[in-house]
């Protein structure tokens, strides 16, 4: 009774052994001492096309899974890892049962029975095209995660990243190990919703078809720093589920803050050019002076400010409210009819540019900036450019936007200059009119 369950207990051993061999995706064979085949799984029956029954029990590939001439050099390389330190690797050209020849990569490894002595061989085995295929998709993920000259994030279903290469880092401004598990929100100060949605767009319906460009505000050492990122995204998916199980994105993206800028200041620059020269036409259709002053700023003021103010030098050199666009919506430029100076404090940005005779920005400091400067109530940034003409200050043309616009900069500041020539020239014809 005991040597019955023995046996059954050897059986099911054996059974379970079987279904483990010809579950698995490698090929599997294996040889006793002698080099006879005691098991071959069904990944080697599909690669050379033999039947386990028909490979079991046969001695090495001698007659019928190679050629008669490489048979010997083949049993004695794989027999030769029976005594034999690790794992021996050998390519070898086998033969499949419709007589086509296979180029298979084996790694074959001793079997040691209980007493310690070389019991076989097992061999596992690949083609080796699809060996190379496994290389280099190796190759090619730790190629992406170490030189590759672009950013690359392997993000989680959690949206939380679990790869970071070494560019990615540094555009991080942290370390590869610093960014793994963490919010995105941590690094990035803005921008971070419009990523996690791109990501979540992927994890459920795919990646875009063309790549995306993402401005983000990203934390580091140095401080924020604005930048601009084209991505693009592949889904990942396990090879080994029955359907496809989202394991995660794939998130390769580039620097393009420079020349997204560079194209953002061409742009810019052909459209000031384009309203110079429409301004121009229109305000030569004028015959009042100060109409086309008017017709000017009109044009100069699309796209550029919210608000503008021209004050002109009066008998007494004081200035004096000329024209201005409405403080209360938008609305063409309109002269004013006052004679009274403007009532300017000491240090207002207006005063210096006419004693400097160039251009003075300014920004808001207090909630009552606008208005001790007598300006509409929402400016929030100014830019005053002095008017000359014939070698004489004629006023000032001031530009003001709210705060829902970003400060002026120098190359605005070149912009206003270029205005106020043309407006200095149409209030010099006015006066040269008037005398």
């Amino acid at each position: 009774m005991s040597a019955s369950r023995s046996e059954t207990a050897s059986e099911r051993g054996s059974d379970l052994l079987a279904a483990l061999l010809d579950g698995m995706d490698a090929a599997l064979c294996a040889f006793d001492a002698d080099g006879v085949v005691t098991h071959w799984n069904r990944e080697a029956e599909r690669i050379l096309g033999w039947a386990p029954e028909e490979a079991v029990g046969r001695r090495g590939f001698g007659g019928w899974a190679a050629r008669a001439e490489d048979a010997d050099d083949v049993r004695a390389r794989l027999m030769g890892a029976m005594r034999a330190a690790g794992r021996q690797v050998h390519e070898f050209a086998l033969l499949r049962k419709d007589g086509g020849r296979v180029l298979v990569r084996t790694q074959s490894a001793g079997v040691r029975g209980a007493d310690g002595r070389p019991a076989g061989v097992y061999c596992a085995f690949s083609e080796v095209h699809a060996q190379i295929d496994l290389e280099r998709s190796i190759a090619l993920s730790e190629a992406l995660f170490e030189d590759a000259p672009w950013g690359v994030v392997l993000v989680d279903v959690d949206l939380r990243p679990a790869l970071v290469n070494a560019h990615a880092a540094r555009a991080f401004g942290s370390g590869r190990t610093t960014l793994l598990g963490r919010p995105l929100g941590e690094p990035l100060l803005q921008g971070v919703e419009e990523l996690e949605g791109a990501l979540q767009h992927v994890l459920v319906q795919g990646p875009p078809r063309a790549p995306v460009e993402l401005w983000v505000t990203v934390r580091t050492p140095e401080g924020e720093r604005r930048r601009c990122w084209r991505s693009g995204f592949v889904r990942l998916a396990s090879p080994l589920a029955e359907e496809p199980v989202p394991l995660g994105v794939g998130w390769l993206f580039q620097d393009v803050t420079e020349e997204k800028l560079a194209g953002q200041q061409a742009d810019r620059m052909r459209f000031r050019a384009s309203q110079l020269h429409r301004a121009g036409c229109a305000a030569a259709e004028c015959e009042d002076p100060m109409e086309a002053a008017a017709v000017l700023l009109d044009f100069a003021l699309a796209g550029f400010a919210d608000h503008v103010v021209l004050d002109l030098v009066g008998d007494d050199d004081r200035l004096v409210r000329a024209a201005a666009s409405p403080s209360g919506g938008p609305g063409p430029v309109t002269r004013v009819g006052g004679c009274l100076p403007v009532r300017y404090g000491p240090g207002h940005p207006a005063l210096q540019a006419v004693d400097r005779a160039g251009s003075v920005r300014a920004s808001a400091s207090s909630g009552a900036w606008a208005a001790e400067r007598q300006w509409p109530a929402d400016a929030a940034h100014a830019l005053c450019a002095v008017l000359r003409s014939r070698g004489r200050t004629l006023g000032v043309l001031t530009f003001l936007r709210s705060t829902a616009r970003p400060a002026f900069e120098r190359p605005d500041a070149t912009y206003a200059e270029s205005v106020a020539a043309r407006v200095a020239a149409s209030v010099d014809l006015a006066g040269a009119a008037g005398d």
